[in-house]
């Protein structure tokens, strides 16, 4: 039966087209209507294939006859894209380079930031709010795109989700560990294709490494450096103060979400939000899914047990005004210690950001670059080295010679040729159950969670205690902090559980 539905919808659209080209006198109607009448059709495509069911015992006709490369509506991908300004623009037209994918709506909350992307996609139905693009557009769409700011990644895609719509999302995947928590749950429950929008996830650098360290070229892996060249936005800044007016075309409501109110400054929007702990996730959340990422697809770890930081500051703000709790920090650097799977031992991963480096290995020649422009990552184990750069980029053992003095291991594990995002569309098509992503939500969301971790004990260095008198009683969260992740809690110093799930404003939750 799903045969013939699959040959009918094809024959029922090809039907469709020949009419449009033949009814030559009505021709500069159509042409101008020819969008609202094809959105109709394929509305109602569904209840008409349903209807004439019957028709399945009076004739079969063979799909070639319908044309050589013809695709049929039900063999495309229909999506709506949350998010089509910036990075969300570039998504979507990630996607439409497959023939398989049909734009069906957008919604963004800022018209300056969406006018491109609605002018490329000018028969997709556009919206502001996502909650009403979804409840007017369910029973159209297959599949959904978010790429907002971090603080609204959740609350999109569990609606999505709970339409049983298939979803992709721009990392990191969620702006909180709890919401992390959640949507990899949701993403099992639902039973939906998921993806992060990781890109390098679906590389082959990720899998030449991974295919070394399983064939023993480094040895068992003790300790990890990673570092990034973000954030290349202001942080480590004053809260932004004055009074704006709201441009007319962004919807300044819809874009704070669940976030807790606040004026608008145009020190947040369009981009610069990412610095802002109300909304981004500093330089880690915006790179860490990208250079980290090869740290978890190769070595046997999931979630820390301990987690440090320390973090840049000005004299002034050290001394004269403190830490400015809503902002991110200029640089920092992260030490996570990972219990390996096994038991056995653990792995120490060190995370740099704010132009901080490593110190060069000793193998690496001193002309030889480190890593790539924008960050990089380097293992050391106990029969040598290897590293990469950002997206798991340019994989090399160190020293470089090895890479021609060694019998390099045969290819084990399978290339992604058609790319992270076409993936996911083949993906979504294919159905649960079938299809494959390189970082679904059960990967993704325990990734996510581990470098958000991160964010929180720098948020918990940041706390002061406002009665204190002393310089020493000040520094509440400088310490070792102590992780039980099966309850997502720290078990040493309770202030810092502020940071693991936030307050949402009234009309907004997550819940499965």
């Amino acid at each position: 039966m799903h045969l013939f539905f699959t040959f009918f919808d094809s024959f029922y659209s090809n039907l469709l087209n020949s009419l449009f080209n033949q009814v030559k006198t009505i021709q500069p109607y159509m042409k101008k209507n020819q969008s609202n009448l094809h959105h109709l059709f394929q509305k109602s495509r569904r209840g008409f294939i349903k209807n004439t069911a019957f028709a399945a015992g009076f004739f079969i006709v063979p799909r070639h006859v319908l044309g050589k490369g013809f695709i049929a509506p039900s063999d495309k991908l229909n999506i709506a894209a949350i998010g089509v300004g910036g990075k969300g623009g570039s998504d979507i037209k990630e996607f439409s380079k497959s023939p398989k994918v049909n734009l069906v709506a957008l919604c963004d909350v800022d018209e300056r930031a969406s006018a491109a992307s609605r002018k490329l996609f000018d028969k997709a139905s556009y919206y502001a709010d996502f909650r009403e693009m979804l409840e007017k557009e369910k029973n159209n769409i297959d599949a959904v795109s978010v790429s907002t700011p971090d603080h609204t990644h959740a609350v999109a895609t569990l609606a999505a989700m709970q339409l049983h719509k298939h979803v992709y999302v721009q990392k990191p995947l969620t702006h909180d560990i709890y919401e992390a928590r959640i949507l990899t749950q949701a993403a099992a429950k639902y039973k939906v294709i998921t993806q992060m929008g990781n890109q390098g996830g679906s590389g082959d650098g990720v899998r030449k490494m991974k295919e070394w360290y399983d064939a023993g070229l480094i040895g068992e892996v003790h300790s990890v450096q990673c570092w990034t060249n973000r954030p290349v936005w202001p942080q480590g800044i004053p809260t932004p103060t004055g009074k704006f007016d709201i441009p007319k075309e962004l919807n300044w409501d819809l874009w704070i979400g669940p976030s807790k109110m606040i004026d608008y400054n145009p020190a947040y929007v369009p981009f610069s939000w990412r610095g802002w702990w109300a909304f981004g996730t500093g330089a880690l959340g915006d790179m860490a899914c990208h250079i980290m990422d090869p740290v978890f697809r190769i070595l046997p770890i999931l979630f820390p047990s301990e987690v440090e930081c320390s973090i840049a500051n000005s004299f002034k703000a050290m001394w004269t005004e403190g830490n400015n709790a809503d902002s991110c920090p200029p640089s920092s650097i992260i030490h996570l210690t990972y219990p390996v799977n096994t038991g056995k031992g653990t792995i120490k991963v060190t995370w740099m950001d704010g132009g901080l480096l490593p110190e060069r290995p000793d193998e690496l020649l001193p002309n030889e670059m480190m890593g790539s422009w924008d960050g990089g990552v380097i293992f050391e184990g106990t029969k040598g080295k290897m590293m990469c750069g950002c997206y798991g980029a340019n994989p090399t053992l160190l020293p470089t010679k090895r890479m021609k003095e060694e019998t390099l291991p045969a290819e084990t594990l399978k290339r992604v040729p058609e790319g992270h995002y076409v993936q996911w569309v083949n993906a979504c098509i294919d159905g649960f159950g079938k299809g494959v992503t390189s970082s679904p939500f059960e990967y993704a969301g325990p990734l996510t969670e581990s470098i958000l971790m991160g964010n929180l004990a720098i948020r918990s260095w940041q706390m002061t205690n406002p009665s204190s008198k002393e310089r020493t009683d000040k520094y509440l969260g400088r310490k070792k902090l102590l992780w039980d992740a099966h309850n997502m809690k720290i078990t040493n110093f309770d202030e810092a559980n502020a940071f693991v799930k936030r307050e949402y404003r009234d009309g907004w939750k997550l819940e499965l």
